[in-house]
């Protein structure tokens, strides 16, 4: 493994093959796919810390989707990738989609967990709360929240190390990035899913009450040929809370995928 910082986002690069690159959520950080990365042996692999997000600082200018989108952009020229399977979680299937819109020549496919096309009016209210709650230095109340509502009953009464990686991935955020992170998402608007072209696949869970089954539905909807899959007793930080499910999906869509790429 090589950690490099490109501008001032730090990628992980592992192993050999065709790339992968993998951009996680709010909250989030390239550990986010840490489970995930014995499955991908046979790719390299390229984890982004996302502006403002785990390792790579707080950028001076306000923080949008497309800046993070530009940066992973970047990132991937850095390590001189042209062309990858991308894989994305939350708010980072935002940064996907905005990719595979924009520059589709760079996109072999997308495998999104947790899947939104943008905030919705309400998510958009609770995030401006959340950012208030960041800004007064109480990130393990917010935690305390995201472990309550977005992971399942049936994690969180049996996978007690699951609730400690989402825990632990919030409180260690840095406040006032981790706010402005939230501004950003809360301004996000979609793009037009008819304008992605690479194969599909989005993974949610049948418990995921921050984004549901039914939007990911609408979205693989309007994506032509995009195949929707769901794991059983999964909220929604599905690649931790349901690494061999999200695994075997992850790694029979990339084979597909492979095949035509």
């Amino acid at each position: 493994m090589t950690t490099v910082t490109v501008g001032q986002t730090v990628v992980e690069v592992t192993g050999e093959g065709f790339p992968v690159v993998m951009i996680h959520g709010l909250g989030g950080t390239s550990n986010m796919f840490q489970p995930q990365m014995q499955a991908l042996s046979g790719y390299r692999v390229i984890r982004i810390d996302l502006p403002g997000s785990g390792r790579s600082p707080r950028p001076l200018d306000p923080l949008t989707i497309e800046m993070m989108s530009d940066a992973v952009i970047r990132a991937m020229d850095g390590v001189g990738v042209t062309r990858a399977h991308f894989v994305g979680h939350s708010m980072g299937t935002i940064v996907c989609q905005q990719i595979a819109a924009r520059e589709p020549q760079l996109v072999a496919s997308l495998c999104l967990f947790g899947a939104l096309a943008e905030p919705a009016d309400a998510t958009r209210t609770g995030l401006a709360a959340r950012t208030k709650l960041a800004r007064s230095g109480s990130m393990s109340d917010i935690a305390d929240q995201i472990v309550a509502n977005a992971i399942s009953a049936h994690t969180r009464e049996n996978s007690p190390a699951a609730v400690a990686f989402v825990r632990e991935s919030i409180t260690r955020q840095d406040p006032e990035s981790y706010a402005r992170t939230c501004e950003a998402l809360a301004k996000a608007s979609a793009v037009d899913l008819r304008r992605i072209s690479a194969p599909t696949l989005l993974v949610t869970g049948d418990a995921d009450v921050v984004n549901p089954l039914s939007v990911a539905q609408a979205m693989a909807d309007k994506i032509k040929g995009a195949v929707l899959s769901s794991i059983d007793r999964c909220g929604h930080w599905a690649t931790i809370e349901h690494p061999r499910e999200c695994n075997q999906k992850l790694t029979e869509f990339l084979r597909r995928a492979d095949r035509v790429t």
